[in-house]
């Protein structure tokens, strides 16, 4: 059986969105991921532009509130900004509660270019360090 894992941010439209796409594609015959924010907003076009460039579409991602998920169960919960550590309920159970910070690349400064270069570069670390976590635990 698939062990569930949900990532959280506070807008869901970049980090988490692009750690579930990963996981789905990379570990999908071991893991299920799913995302939410402590705010729902929308999935960022360059996070979807970043991702397809590696073969991972989430362009049929959107957007979900944490609250769309009460009741259920997760093996892994694991929040991506410092804003959704401080705020992620408490999940009982066999749930293991994981910070991993990342930097929030929808707030890149300089020419389109600059930007999608800190999408790449959060993109790459996401997936070095997921891959680390997930051979170390699951």
């Amino acid at each position: 059986m698939k062990k569930r894992v949900l990532f959280l941010c506070t807008a869901n439209s970049c980090r988490s969105q692009m750690a579930e796409g990963i996981v789905n594609h990379f570990w999908k015959d071991r893991l299920e991921a799913l995302s939410a924010g402590t705010q729902a907003s929308f999935v960022n076009p360059l996070a979807i532009e970043v991702m397809k460039e590696i073969g991972v579409d989430i362009a049929k991602h959107r957007s979900k509130n944490l609250s769309e998920f009460d009741g259920q169960n997760f093996d892994h919960v694991i929040t991506l900004c410092g804003d959704a550590n401080e705020t992620c309920p408490l999940y009982i159970g066999t749930t293991k509660k994981m910070h991993i910070g990342f930097d929030d690349p929808a707030k890149a400064t300089g020419s389109a270019e600059d930007v999608r270069r800190e999408f790449r570069r959060v993109r790459d670390e996401m997936i070095d360090q997921l891959a680390q976590y997930f051979l170390n635990t699951a």
